[in-house]
C-alpha cells in the first residue's frame, strides 16, 4: 500500500460511515466520509481520490446513479457496499462500473482486502528493474499493458475500468483459445468474479460495449456454448 492514499466513503449511515473513516485512517489511507452525492462532488472537486467505498442506499441520488456517473467520467475505482441478499443490485452495480462489491453487514478486514485489492489493480505496474512497455496491437487497437492504456487506432482513447483493463489483459494473453469461466477467474484473480453467478458474463458485456463495432452481434469477444469466451482477434505485439 501507498501511504496517504485518499479514499472517500459515501455512506449515509452516521455510524457506519465514521466507522469505516477511522479503519482507513489507522491503515495509514487518507479516509472523508461523505453522506450524499453532492458532498461527493465537492470533495472530489477540492481533491482527487484513488477510490470510492460506495453504498448502493443513498437519500437523494443513489450509488447505481453515482456510480455510472463517476465511471463516466474515468477510472476512478469504485467498492460498492450493498444491502445483504440485494443480489439483482450487486449485478446491476459491476454492470455500470463497480470494481468490486461487498454485501452489509461486512467484516472490516474483509472490506481493507477487498480495497488494497482494487487498488493493486488500479495501479500502473512498477518493478525493481526497468522493462520496456508491454504493447500489443489487435483489430485496430493498441495496448500498452504497462500504461494501462487501449487506444484505436482512429485515435479515440479507450477508458478502461480497473475489471476491463484484468480481462481484457487476460484476453489479449490468451488469444484464439476458448476459456472456461473458471480459467478466468484463475487467470484474472478477481475474487468478486464468481464463476456461477453473472460477475464474468457481466464484465465481458461491459467490455464488449467498449471495444466491440457493434455490441449486440459481438464478433471480438464470442461466447461458446457450454465453453466459456473466446478472443478471436490475432494479436501482435507492437513495433518498439
Amino acid at each position: 500500500m501507498d501511504a496517504g492514499q485518499r479514499i472517500v466513503i459515501v455512506e449515509d449511515d452516521r455510524e457506519i460511515g465514521p466507522l469505516v473513516s477511522a479503519l482507513l485512517e489507522r491503515e495509514g489511507y487518507v479516509a472523508e466520509w461523505t453522506r450524499n452525492g453532492n458532498e461527493l462532488d465537492v470533495s472530489l472537486a477540492r481533491q482527487r481520490a484513488d477510490l470510492v467505498v460506495l453504498d448502493l442506499m443513498l437519500p437523494g441520488e443513489d450509488g447505481l446513479s453515482i456510480c455510472r456517473r463517476l465511471r463516466n467520467a474515468g477510472n476512478l475505482p469504485i467498492v460498492m457496499l450493498t444491502a445483504k441478499g440485494e443480489d439483482l443490485d450487486r449485478i446491476i452495480g459491476l454492470e455500470v462500473g463497480a470494481d468490486d462489491y461487498l454485501p452489509k453487514p461486512f467484516n472490516p478486514r474483509e472490506l481493507l482486502a477487498r480495497i488494497r485489492a482494487v487498488l493493486r489493480r488500479a495501479a500502473p505496474a512498477v518493478s525493481a528493474v526497468p522493462v520496456a512497455h508491454e504493447c500489443l496491437l489487435f483489430a485496430g487497437y493498441r495496448f500498452d499493458l504497462a500504461a494501462r492504456q487501449l487506444t484505436h487506432e482512429d485515435g479515440r482513447d479507450i477508458e478502461l475500468s480497473a475489471g476491463d483493463y484484468d480481462l481484457l489483459a487476460m484476453f489479449v494473453h490468451h488469444p484464439q483459445r476458448v476459456l472456461s469461466r473458471e480459467q478466468i477467474m484463475e487467470f484474472t484473480k478477481r475474487r468478486s468474479w464468481e464463476v456461477y453467478d453473472r460477475s464474468i458474463d457481466i464484465a465481458a458485456s461491459r467490455l464488449r460495449r467498449k471495444i466491440e463495432p457493434d455490441p449486440a452481434r459481438p464478433s471480438l469477444i464470442k461466447t461458446v456454448r457450454n465453453g466459456g469466451y473466446l478472443f478471436t482477434p490475432a494479436v501482435e505485439r507492437a513495433p518498439a
